[in-house]
């Protein structure tokens, strides 16, 4: 299907979908970021485990983001700025994933042979990943296309005194 074809009708049941899936990556991103609220919390620490539930739902919820804003176009095309949104996002995931995962790929203070946690420098690594993220999607949101003024004036008549 060709994205650039606009459409009659809103796509409501495409932004629903990308809204449900989008909840669906929040609700694993809590899991994995505070499993006390569904009363799975064992340890004292974040452990590889939770790290790893809640970047696959950082992940989700990135996709579910994507699909619903795609959607809100409508069939219209992108802007540049748009499609810098999207990679922003993507970078954003990146970032989150590399800082949360850094005692894992050896980036960490706790090489591998130790056990992998979430220490405070790879927590502000994450959160700046989240920020990159939210900023590719506020850059992402179709905005209406500004109305071009009705005044009459043309550039040379304005100025020619």
């Amino acid at each position: 299907m060709n994205d650039t074809i606009p459409r009659k009708t809103p796509p409501t049941g495409r932004i629903r979908f990308g809204f449900i899936v989008l909840i669906l990556g929040y609700l694993i991103f809590v899991l994995g970021a505070e499993p006390y609220i569904f009363g799975l919390d064992r340890s004292p620490v974040t452990g590889f485990v939770q790290i790893t539930v809640f970047l696959i739902g950082l992940g989700i919820l990135c996709t579910g983001g994507y699909l619903a804003l795609n959607a809100a176009w409508n069939g219209r095309q992108r802007s540049i700025v748009a499609d810098i949104g999207i990679r922003l996002v993507a970078t954003g995931y990146v970032i989150a994933v590399t800082a949360g995962l850094a005692d894992v790929f050896g980036l960490g203070s706790h090489p591998f042979p130790n056990v992998p946690s979430f220490g405070f420098v790879q927590a502000i690594g994450v959160m700046l990943g989240e920020i990159t993220i939210a900023i590719g999607f506020i850059i992402f949101i179709p905005y209406p296309a500004r109305r071009k003024s009705n005044n009459s004036l043309t550039e040379e008549t304005r100025y020619s005194g």
